[in-house]
């Protein structure tokens, strides 16, 4: 047992040397963790800041002028008054992403309990602006409607008022979410692609054979790639929370972040068994790459990280618990953004490692095939 884990050690050492000196892959490892997580942080926008918008107001009354007034900043830049045939021009010009169209006596309408419409014109090509920016303004409106009938009619105050505080992410920026959950997609990547590697580097270089007249078990072997690319992630992931997301970012983390990169690790240990086994299938870099792509894809689409699992139909749910990204997905948000401890996520944690044990054992079987093979 001694002796099998100095092999385990020494082999883990010489995948640690060999990673040193290509290139290639430690750029890819630096890249990923720092600037393609600050890119995507600070690129990908999901809430609305400084939309542009235009009012056409057909009524000229109270109402519309108090609506007009309730576009304010950082939401909207201040609202521009246009012509009702000037709509489609400005529009097709991209000059405002949203032109609200308040009706001929709308302010009339609503005092005499009619139900008028106000028209909202949306700039639709960009989707993500258009969905949350018209669910802005129609909460406005509706705000606004409200507040002047309740003075209009002298409706004494409610006397229950709901206030709406959001605990995680206070000022809804997207960024805090970006970013933590861009290093759980790296995570996934860097975990297949070196691991993969690992093995195919062995045999594109003919070290294999020298692993062959060695006095190791291909376990061995397996177990030495899993901790060494684990280790060089996990140092990656480290570097990339500290610097990047709570540094640069200024993102602020609420969990544990030791208790995160223990359930990484479990997490590491069944990708790279993953990878491992995916690389027995395969001959060659390029040829990794066609299989592992479709892996990740469909793990990174489907683990709850970019779209809530609840919303996807019921049997792909069932499939999706079978894949460990979804259970660490699950458990990242819960540590980072909820402050969960081990008491509540330790089922996600033995999720991930019975689900890497199984795939350990698969990848086990593969290697050993393959090893045979190449005697």
């Amino acid at each position: 047992m001694r002796r099998s884990f100095k092999n385990i050690f020494r082999l883990g050492v010489k995948e640690l040397n060999s990673l040193r000196r290509d290139p290639v892959l430690v750029f890819l490892i630096i890249f990923t963790f720092t600037f393609a997580v600050y890119t995507v942080a600070t690129g990908v926008q999901t809430e609305l800041r400084n939309a542009s918008i235009a009012l056409v107001d057909e009524d000229r009354s109270e109402l519309s002028r108090q609506i007009g007034s309730a576009f304010l900043e950082p939401y909207f830049k201040p609202p521009v008054l246009l012509n009702l045939e000037d709509i489609d021009r400005a529009m097709d010009a991209s000059r405002f992403a949203f032109v609200v169209d308040i009706p001929p006596n709308f302010q009339a309408d609503i005092l005499a309990a009619h139900q008028p419409e106000i028209q909202v014109n949306v700039d639709a090509t960009a989707m993500t602006l258009a969905g949350n920016g018209a669910a802005y303004i129609q909460t406005i409106i509706n705000r606004q409607i409200t507040e002047f009938l309740s003075r209009s009619n002298q409706k004494p105050p409610q006397a229950v008022t709901l206030s709406m505080r959001t605990k995680f992410n206070p000022n809804l920026q997207s960024s805090w979410f970006m970013s933590v959950m861009q290093v759980v997609s790296n995570i996934t990547m860097l975990s297949l692609i070196l691991s993969g590697a690992a093995v195919i580097r062995e045999r594109e270089r003919g070290t294999i054979e020298h692993l062959l007249v060695m006095p190791v078990t291909p376990g061995e072997i397996m177990l030495a790639k899993i901790w060494a690319n684990g280790a060089a992630i996990l140092l990656a992931v480290t570097v990339s929370l500290y610097t990047v997301v709570q540094g640069v970012l200024a993102v602020k983390i609420t969990g544990s972040i030791p208790l995160f990169l223990l359930g990484t690790a479990l997490f590491l240990y069944a990708m790279t068994a993953l990878g491992i086994m995916l690389s027995t299938f395969a001959r060659s870099m390029p040829q990794f790459a066609l299989l592992a792509i479709p892996f990740f894809v469909v793990m990174n689409m489907l683990s709850g990280g970019t779209s809530p699992l609840e919303g996807m139909p019921k049997s792909l749910q069932i499939i999706m618990q079978a894949a460990p990204s979804t259970h660490f997905t699950s458990f990242a948000q819960a540590v980072l953004f909820r402050g969960a401890g081990i008491d509540i996520v330790w089922p996600q944690m033995l999720a991930m490692l019975a689900i890497g044990t199984v795939l350990f054992l698969l990848a086990l079987i593969r290697f050993r095939a393959t090893m045979s093979a190449a005697r």
